[in-house]
């Protein structure tokens, strides 16, 4: 089968590979019908994150058709129409359990590794290094699905794919950083990075009960989304100080809620933003965290933040004095995505949100090395690439 595999730094081709099969009784194989690029596929396209290999399938925004399951297998058939969740979930560990099932202890079969990493091990990722699984992604014709009764939710309507396949991963993702940032009524919420994340996190944001979003970022069809799609105030970071501009709109008390949607790669302006950029292509540092320091700087006293935005290692010059001084909350992690996908997709069948309001480019796959240059350099006002097979 073809499917785009990672062959180094800003190296993505279109491979024969073999295709997958059922290995565990509890698996499943789909027909993938479309997939997705996902800003956090970028970390993997420019050599950031730990754990690749030459050839790895990449991918873990998938949906399609079930075409084979283990004889395990209770809640699928062969013909049912699902989106698949890049979180891998056992369901039956302690984790999973409480609903946090990015958090699974039994998905990572390299677990061991993470824990010399991290100290424990998250569960594993479809399509996102061996440090979290090494399982191929859903980039390709085909996928195994681990667990197949705990992750695939089935589609039975007719809705169409580009308005469900945001399930796998970026509406829970970004409804998942709005829940966490704790929003109250009249809250104002700040959102840094208006990328596909950020523009799910400014609807659900106001789905939650928000007063009030305001939405950074410098790419201007970026913001313009932010504004006509999420009824957003803005701030184009290139032409105003975020700080002085976020004082002066809430009165010098700073925003409630604050939500980090950019994570390792953000951009910093000025000759610092430039030199952190510098050292992380040299490995000299780990994560930018230019944007988590600043909502720390712009968040309220006693508010809370929210990051969705994929951090990989280590960052430099984080401020926990005041961090600590302003008394904030910070949420992080990866997504719970089972937790959210019936009642996500509730919203959409309801018409409550069309997700497929972030698609810029649908593309065949074998236009994916291609398009993950474009995405990466934001090029052709690419926003969000879907792929079919």
């Amino acid at each position: 089968m073809e499917a785009l595999t990672w062959h180094g730094e800003q190296d993505v081709r279109v491979d024969e590979v073999p295709k997958p099969e059922v290995v565990n009784p509890s698996d499943a194989v789909i027909e993938i019908t479309a997939t997705a690029i996902c800003g956090s596929d970028l970390h993997l396209y420019n050599g950031y994150m730990p754990g690749m290999r030459e050839g790895d399938v990449l991918g873990h925004e998938p949906m399609g058709e079930v075409v084979e399951v283990g004889d395990e297998v209770e809640t699928l058939e062969v013909g049912d129409r699902v989106v698949v969740p890049f979180t891998i979930g056992c369901g039956s560990c302690w984790f999973c359990g409480e609903d946090m099932y990015s958090l699974c202890d039994n998905s990572n079969p390299n677990a061991e590794v993470a824990r010399k990493a991290m100290g424990h091990s998250p569960a594993g990722l479809l399509g996102f290094s061996h440090l979290l699984g090494g399982y191929a992604g859903g980039q390709a014709e085909y996928l195994r699905v681990p667990y197949a009764d705990v992750g695939p939710v089935k589609i039975e309507s007719d809705l169409p794919d580009e308005q469900v396949l945001f399930l796998s991963d970026i509406f829970p993702t970004g409804y998942m950083a709005a829940e966490n940032a704790e929003i109250e009524p009249e809250d104002t919420v700040a959102v840094w990075g208006c990328g596909p994340v950020g523009q799910f996190a400014i609807q659900s944001a106001w789905m939650l009960g928000a007063n009030r979003v305001i939405a950074i970022d410098r790419i201007q069809e970026r913001l313009d989304m932010a504004s006509s799609h999420g009824d957003a105030e803005t701030i184009n970071f290139e032409h105003e100080d975020v700080y002085d501009r976020l004082m002066e709109m809430t009165g010098d008390r700073g925003p409630d809620r604050c939500i980090d949607a950019v994570g390792t790669e953000a951009h910093g302006t000025g000759l610092k933003g430039v030199t952190e950029k510098v050292k992380q292509e040299m490995h000299l540092q780990d994560d930018r965290v230019h944007v988590l320091r600043q909502a720390i700087k712009c968040c309220r006293k006693g508010g809370t933040i929210s990051v969705p935005g994929v951090y990989l290692r280590e960052g430099d010059n984080v401020p926990l004095g005041p961090m600590m001084n302003k008394a904030l909350t910070i949420k992080t992690g990866q997504t719970h995505v089972q937790r959210y996908l019936d009642p996500l997709l509730e919203k959409i069948e309801d018409g409550e949100i069309d997700p497929s309001f972030v698609i810029s480019h649908e593309e065949p796959l074998t236009s994916g090395p291609e398009l993950y240059d474009t995405f990466n350099r934001k090029d052709d006002e690419c926003i969000k690439v879907m792929l079919t097979p």
